[in-house]
């Protein structure tokens, strides 16, 4: 059995979510070996929020990857079992992995604000066109193969 070709935006998906983990990880414990931490630093939420801050984009980038990507990872079996994961939504769903890429790159470096909100909204609008496309399949196909 072949697998679908969808599943390799996923795996790419995958790949950059631990990806930025790996970074927020590195960037952490160069942190701690910098800058060791007292009890103090790790006695309550907001004394860790105060000690990673010089660090943190990473953590609330990783953070985001949980949010609107979930919708994309519950999306792609839906495509799967129903038989709606055609070229065309592998393409909408490379572009999304692709912009929220580009998302990450900006967030975790220069962090322009404006182009990140850009490539922000226009993976959010992909992952949008690609559960509007499933609903139109489903309502053209009502008999589909589930």
């Amino acid at each position: 059995m072949t697998p679908s070709p969808i599943l390799w935006p996923t795996l790419a998906m995958a790949a950059l979510m631990f990806s930025v983990w790996f970074t927020l990880m590195r960037q952490r414990l160069r942190h701690i070996a910098a800058n060791a931490p007292s009890r103090r630093d790790f006695a309550s939420g907001e004394a860790v929020a105060r000690y990673f801050q010089p660090v943190e984009r990473p953590a609330q980038n990783l953070a985001n990857l949980f949010e609107m990507p979930v919708l994309y990872f519950a999306l792609v079996p839906l495509l799967i079992v129903t038989h709606q994961a055609n070229d065309i939504q592998t393409a909408l769903a490379w572009g999304f992995v692709q912009f929220r890429a580009l998302h990450s790159v900006v967030h975790i470096g220069p962090n322009t604000v404006r182009t990140r909100f850009r490539l922000y909204l226009i993976s959010c609008i992909i992952l949008a066109a690609m559960w509007i496309g499933l609903a139109i399949d489903l309502v053209i196909h009502p008999g589909g193969t589930i």
